[in-house]
């Protein structure tokens, strides 16, 4: 059996969310269908984790296994890249040991929510509008405060099928936003060794309400040590989240 990587991107607002599920039309599924057509036979894909519907991601793995080997990898990325639409790009083809995970194997994932503070409709797919402004500075004081932090149950999905709700966020901060078209905006970088399901959406809110006077920074902290999804802040909108980037030891 021969494993392969696939590098890719993708739009989440046409789709259901990574995972296939009935009745949806999910970035998992519209790949597998293109890699069973294209190599003729059912091939399944596993990725590097879930993202919710309408979240997306400049860089996500999958692995699949194929009987034979292929010969040419970038006749295979066209031939994928012409039926998966023009939300999906097939990136890279990428042989690996039988025994590589895309899942299992990440060292480290990072994700990037954008924030804009003028209206545009050149952003407004890929980034949240904020009416007034928010206090970066205060909200990075309170993003600090994750680096310490290990049990992230406050903001995790009520009911999910995690097994832990313990991570290791190594970075967490707010910068400035650039963009070509000059409007003012600001993004959160948060990078980690895994995620809980909605997490990221879940700590962006409760840090806005901190950058909106709701929240102080010792206020945020308690929010941490109730280990309580109630008493965090709102989920924001996944339009403006993206999976950044994925880091595996031998890619």
């Amino acid at each position: 059996m021969n494993r392969y990587f696939l590098k890719l991107a993708y739009a989440g607002s046409p789709f259901h969310g990574w995972q296939s599920q009935p009745n949806a039309v999910s970035v998992q599924q519209t790949i597998e269908d293109a890699l069973s057509l294209v190599l003729r036979t059912p091939t399944p894909i596993v990725g590097a984790g879930r993202t919710d519907t309408g979240v997306n991601a400049r860089v996500m793995y999958a692995h699949f296994d194929t009987l034979h080997p292929i010969e040419d990898t970038q006749k295979l990325i066209k031939s994928l890249n012409r039926i998966v639409g023009k939300s999906i790009s097939i990136m890279a083809v990428l042989p690996v040991g039988s025994d590589a995970h895309a899942r299992f194997d990440a060292v480290e994932r990072s994700y990037k929510y954008f924030v804009t503070f003028e209206k545009s409709p050149f952003l407004d797919r890929v980034s949240w509008f904020s009416p007034g402004m928010l206090d970066v500075e205060r909200m990075n004081e309170a993003a600090a405060l994750l680096i310490d932090t290990r049990d992230f149950t406050s903001f995790a999905k009520l009911h999910s099928d995690a097994k832990t709700n313990l991570c290791d966020v190594r970075q967490a901060e707010w910068s400035d936003f650039r963009n070509p078209y000059d409007i003012p905006g600001i993004v959160f970088t948060i990078t980690a060794d895994r995620f809980l399901r909605n997490m990221v959406r879940a700590v962006v809110g409760t840090l806005v309400d901190v950058g909106r006077g709701k929240l102080s920074v010792s206020e945020f902290a308690a929010v941490i040590d109730k280990k309580n999804r109630c008493s965090a802040g709102t989920s924001m909108p996944p339009q403006a989240l993206f999976l950044w980037d994925v880091k595996y030891p031998y890619i």
